[in-house]
């Protein structure tokens, strides 16, 4: 078993993110094929458009994201769960002028 304390990771900047700070809760290193990580975005930060060969599943804990995909929208609020495949491409975008906060996971093939 793995237990990360709330004040405990690895800080990290995440590629082709802005306004985005992140810290790695749990990381390959540790498990198999998953890194589990907290986000905190800045008002009007978010992600520009690209893909990952990993799947990823956001959880919104705070504030409101858009996620943009090819001819979607998603706007996710707190509680709110979103997975994009690998090879899928998305944009994130912060709403309301307000940080947003997210836990990520991403599983290797």
């Amino acid at each position: 078993m793995i237990s990360v304390k709330d004040a405990e990771g690895i800080p990290y900047e995440a590629i082709k993110h802005s306004g985005v700070y992140g810290i790695k809760k749990i990381t390959e290193d540790q498990s198999k094929r998953i890194t589990v990580s907290y986000s905190y975005f800045q008002p009007n930060g978010g992600a520009e458009m690209s893909s990952s060969d990993k799947e990823r599943v956001y959880y919104i804990v705070s504030g409101s994201v858009t996620v943009n995909g090819e001819g979607e929208k998603h706007v996710l609020n707190p509680g709110d769960v979103i997975y994009i495949a690998p090879g899928e491409e998305r944009d994130m975008v912060i709403n309301g002028g307000r940080p947003a906060e997210a836990l990520v996971f991403i599983v290797s093939p």
